[in-house]
C-alpha cells in the first residue's frame, strides 16, 4: 500500500487523537481480559488483641502490603504466608509468628466434615495463636469459591516454590508466574476508652419476708471467646449456659407466679459479662453486694450455682473449690441432681490457686469471697479448649442433649426448693420446651459475644436478654462496668475486621523486561521518525525521492 507523507500528517492534525483517547480506554472494557479480574476483595477477621491485668494478649499490629507466600515457599519478612488453617498444624507456628511478616489464615470450607482430631489440633492452635503477643498482623478469612482459586494458585505458583531449578528457567517462567499482593489498610489498633462489661440481674422472691428467706443465686457468663472477636460465636460455651439459665427463669416464674407453688425460697438470676477475662462482671457484682453497708440477698444465699458449656451428654460435673458438708444445702443439690439424672453424675475438687493469672471456673470468685459455690457442666477440665474457639458453632450441639440436662437442673433445683425427698423423680417433665431452647440457641450462636463487641447497653443481644428478664423477674437492673484508666484491669482494641485487596501482579524482573522492551520499542519508533524520508522511500518504490537519488 502507497501513503502519502501530507496525507498520513493529516490524520494527527484533526480529531483522530482526541477519538483515539476516548475510544481506547472503551475497548479495553470491553475486552475479554478486563483488569478488574487482577483485583479481589474479601473481608477478614482480625486476631483478638486485649489486655488483662497489665499483659498484653494477641495481634499487635493492623496493616499488611506484603507479598504473598504459602507454607512452603515464604522466607523472609517481606513475605505475608497465606495458609489453611488445617495445613498450619505441620509447621512452625512459633517460626512464622516470628519471621514472616504477616499470616492470612484460611478457615475450613465446612467445619462439620473436620474430623474430632482435627478439630483438637485447630484448637489447640487458637491457644498457641494467643498465648502471647504477636507483632506481625494475623487475620481470618472464610472460605469462597473466588479465594480458593487465588490460595491454589499461590500453592501452585512454580517460581516461589522451585527453588532449586536453573536461573535461566527461573526467568524463563517469571514471565508467565502470577504473584499476588496482600493489602489492607487498618491503620493502627487504638484502645476502646467507651469499652464496658455488661451484666444483666433479676430476681424472683419467695413466699414471705423477703429478707428472711433462703436464698439461691445462679449465674452464668454470657461472653464467648475465640482467636478472632468477630467469628466467636460460643454456642455451648456459654451459649448452652445462658439457655439453661433463661428456661429456669421461664420455668420457676410460673411456678411462682401460682400461689399454691410460690416456695418459701428466693433465687437470685445473674448474667455476668466479662466471663471470658477472669470473670470481670462477677466481681464486680460481688463487689456491689458484698461490700456495702446495706443489706443484700446475695450476702444470704445458701449457695451459688454457676452455669458453663453444659450442652454434651456424655456426664455432669459439679465443680467446687471447697467440697460441700454433709447436710449443707449444696450438698443437698449434688444428692437431688444424683438422683434425677440419667447420666453420671461427678464432684469434681479443684482448689484455688490464687497465684494463676486466671481463675478456673466462675465459682471461684464466689468461694474466694466465702460464698458456698459450685458450677455445673459438662466438661470435667477446665483446660478443654471448647471453652474458647471458633469452632464452637450451633451445628455442633444435640439439642435433645441440653434440653435434658436443663430438665434434671430444673428438677433438682426443685426438689430442694419444694423440700422433696426421697429417691423418687420430683416430675416426669419440669415444663422444658426443646423448641424454646433450639430458637435461644440460634439466635446466641449467631451473634458473636466477645467482650470486645458487647460494650454497649443498647447491643440487639443485651436488649433482648433484658427484655427477657423484664417479662418474667422483679427488679431487673443493667449493670455496667468501666476500667480503671489509671490501672485497668482489661483494655479492649478496635479493628475487629478489615477488607483485605488482593492484586494479581507479576514478579519484579517482568517490570525489568517489560522496561527494555519498551525502551527498544521507543528507540525503534524514533529511528523511524529521524529516518522517515528513507522509510517512505522503501515503502515506496516508485517515489520521487527515488528518481531524484538515480
Amino acid at each position: 500500500m502507497i501513503f502519502e507523507s501530507d496525507e498520513f500528517c493529516e490524520l494527527f492534525k484533526g480529531s483522530f487523537p482526541f477519538y483515539l483517547l476516548c475510544l481506547l480506554p472503551i475497548f479495553l472494557m470491553l475486552s475479554p481480559a478486563t483488569l478488574v479480574n487482577a483485583s479481589h476483595e474479601f473481608t477478614v477477621y482480625r486476631m483478638h488483641q486485649y489486655d488483662l491485668h497489665g499483659l498484653s494478649k494477641g495481634c499487635r499490629t493492623a496493616n499488611l502490603n506484603l507479598e504473598a507466600r504459602s507454607l512452603k515457599s515464604w522466607s523472609t519478612q517481606r513475605h505475608c504466608v497465606v495458609a489453611r488453617l488445617e495445613h498450619l498444624a505441620s509447621h512452625s507456628l512459633h517460626n512464622i509468628k516470628e519471621n514472616s511478616g504477616g499470616l492470612l489464615l484460611v478457615l475450613p470450607q465446612n467445619i462439620d466434615s473436620l474430623t474430632s482430631e482435627m478439630k483438637e489440633i485447630l484448637t489447640e492452635l487458637e491457644v498457641q495463636l494467643l498465648d502471647d503477643e504477636t507483632m506481625v498482623p494475623v487475620y481470618f478469612i472464610n472460605w469462597s469459591p473466588e479465594l480458593e482459586e487465588i490460595v491454589t494458585d499461590i500453592e501452585n505458583n512454580k517460581l516461589a516454590n522451585d527453588k532449586g531449578i536453573p536461573a535461566w528457567e527461573a526467568i524463563l517462567q517469571s514471565f508467565s508466574a502470577n504473584g499476588y499482593q496482600i493489602v489492607v489498610n487498618a491503620g493502627k489498633p487504638a484502645v476502646r476508652n467507651d469499652a464496658n462489661i455488661v451484666s444483666i440481674q433479676g430476681k424472683l422472691s419467695g413466699y414471705g419476708i423477703e429478707d428472711k428467706l433462703p436464698t439461691i443465686a445462679i449465674v452464668a457468663h454470657l461472653d464467648s471467646f475465640g482467636v478472632a472477636p468477630e467469628l466467636s460465636f460460643g454456642a455451648d460455651s456459654n451459649g448452652s449456659g445462658i439457655v439453661m439459665m433463661l428456661e429456669l427463669i421461664r420455668i420457676f416464674s410460673h411456678l411462682y407466679s401460682n400461689s399454691r407453688a410460690h416456695a418459701p425460697v428466693n433465687i437470685l438470676f445473674f448474667l455476668s459479662g466479662g466471663g471470658k477475662f477472669n470473670y470481670q462482671g462477677s466481681k464486680k457484682w460481688l463487689e456491689d453486694h458484698l461490700d456495702t453497708l446495706e443489706g443484700s440477698l446475695l450476702q444470704e444465699a445458701i449457695y451459688v450455682l454457676c452455669l458453663d458449656t453444659v450442652s454434651s451428654n456424655k456426664g455432669l460435673f459439679l465443680h467446687v473449690s471447697k467440697p460441700p458438708k454433709d447436710g449443707s444445702s449444696l450438698a443437698k443439690f449434688f444428692q437431688g441432681i444424683s438422683v434425677t439424672s440419667e447420666i453420671p453424675v461427678e464432684v469434681v475438687h479443684k482448689k484455688i490457686n490464687l497465684a494463676d493469672e486466671m481463675l478456673a471456673w466462675e465459682h471461684e470468685r464466689y468461694s474466694i469471697r466465702r460464698l458456698p459455690a459450685a458450677t455445673i457442666s459438662t466438661i470435667k477440665s477446665h483446660k478443654n479448649p471448647v471453652r474458647g474457639t471458633v469452632f464452637d458453632t450451633h451445628d455442633r450441639i444435640d439439642i435433645s442433649s441440653l434440653t435434658r440436662n436443663i430438665e434434671i437442673v430444673a428438677a433438682s433445683l426443685a426438689r430442694q426448693i419444694y423440700n422433696i425427698s426421697g429417691s423418687s423423680h420430683f416430675a416426669v417433665h419440669m415444663g422444658t420446651e426443646e423448641e424454646m431452647v433450639k430458637t435461644w440457641l440460634e439466635f446466641l450462636a449467631s451473634h458473636s459475644r466477645s467482650s470486645s463487641l458487647l460494650f454497649e447497653k443498647n447491643n440487639p443481644l443485651i436488649k433482648s436478654l433484658q427484655d427477657m428478664f423484664n417479662r418474667y423477674l422483679e427488679d431487673v437492673k443493667l449493670s455496667v462496668q468501666t476500667t480503671d484508666k489509671r490501672d485497668p484491669e482489661f483494655m479492649f482494641y478496635d479493628t475487629t475486621s478489615a477488607v483485605v485487596n488482593i492484586y494479581n501482579v507479576k514478579p519484579a524482573i517482568f517490570d525489568l523486561f517489560l522496561t527494555v522492551i519498551i525502551s527498544l520499542y521507543l528507540c525503534l519508533v524514533f529511528g523511524v521518525i529521524k529516518k522517515m524520508y528513507s522509510v517512505y522511500a522503501i515503502l515506496t518504490p516508485s517515489s520521487p525521492l527515488k528518481k531524484v537519488k538515480s
